[in-house]
């Protein structure tokens, strides 16, 4: 009887904490598959003979907004348009100000790049757009067409400005740039395939807290949920700040920004319309597009994106979260 009841006891908590171990469970993934992504997509630009600000922002930016799209798709399949937005905003927010800050931290950003700072002015074109469409109530399906066009239209034209004029690269570590392209990309599949996983069982045990709390989908989407589904991009770029590889770690931010925006609303959109809530048009995404514009403020005025400006960076989010939690 005493086995009998301590198994009992043991299947007790484990129902009792079983989303706390989603969360466990969702950060290993994250981590491992940060460190896969960033190892593979570094070696697969070598033997493409891409830049690394080229894989930042296609392979490793779109690539770690994955877990974003498949939120926003369910949600807009669910009926719930304040969690595709606030996962969106809040992790447009997250990805400067909490991932790009603790980044910094790490090792200084370099943002001299002409790239660089081309796609900076791209992040706040599109989110000013976002808020222009938000002014008019939402999205609708040609809107979403038109935001698909746009960021295919901003594909193409990055890699033949980037072709036609290369960017000097850093040295990579032997170990990487020996790696063959099916290794690169077995790495890439598998990292992006554990960012997944983990995202997913991430979001899973969080939105099941957060509710238990009685918290709103609008805050849910801007907190658990973007900071859930902004864990590939933070595992991404601490990664990549340990390497010292700022084109690695700031194309991926710029990248996912740009792509949730113009392709996560955009793909969501064409499923279903969807409708932004007024306190998203007159709070949320007017932060976000302040965010993106000091963001770019840094980027073009001191070339970087130093230690101090992360501590700025870092407060700024902790004040945001603070504000959230109060409303």
């Amino acid at each position: 009887m005493g086995g009998v009841g301590v198994i009992d006891q043991g299947l007790n908590w484990v129902s009792a904490h079983v989303d706390y171990l989603w969360v466990a469970a969702g950060l290993t993934f994250l981590f491992i598959g940060g460190e896969g992504l960033v190892r593979g997509a570094t070696a697969l630009a070598r033997k493409l003979k891409l830049s690394n600000l080229i894989i930042g922002l296609t392979v490793v930016g779109f690539g770690t907004s994955m877990p974003e799209l498949m939120v926003s798709l369910q949600a807009a399949l669910k009926d719930t348009p304040d969690i595709v937005v606030g996962n969106v905003v809040g992790s447009n927010i997250a990805n400067i100000l909490l991932i790009m800050g603790m980044g910094a931290l790490i090792y200084p950003m370099d943002s001299k790049s002409a790239g660089i700072q081309r796609d900076v002015a791209v992040m706040i074109v599109a989110t000013i757009g976002l808020l222009v469409l938000a002014y008019r109530g939402g999205i609708d399906r040609l809107d979403a067409q038109i935001m698909l066009g746009c960021l295919i239209a901003y594909l193409v034209s990055v890699y033949v400005l980037e072709r036609r004029n290369p960017e000097p690269e850093h040295a990579v570590h032997s170990s990487v740039t020996e790696m063959g392209i099916f290794m690169a990309m077995a790495w890439v599949s598998l990292g992006l395939l554990a960012l997944v996983v983990g995202a997913d069982s991430l979001v899973k045990g969080a939105t099941n807290i957060a509710r238990d709390f009685g918290i709103s989908e609008a805050v849910i989407g801007l907190t658990l949920v973007a900071v859930g589904t902004s864990l590939p991009e933070l595992a991404v770029t601490l990664i990549a700040a340990l390497k010292r590889q700022s084109d690695i770690a700031l194309g991926n931010l710029i990248g996912s920004n740009i792509f949730n925006i113009l392709g996560i609303l955009g793909i969501t959109g064409l499923i279903a319309p969807i409708a932004i809530d007024a306190r998203f048009t007159q709070v949320d995404i007017p932060i976000a597009l302040g965010v993106a514009v000091t963001a770019g403020l840094c980027v073009y005025i001191f070339g970087k994106i130093g230690r101090l400006i992360a501590l700025g960076f870092l407060a700024a989010y902790a004040g945001y979260m603070a504000f959230l939690l109060m409303i």
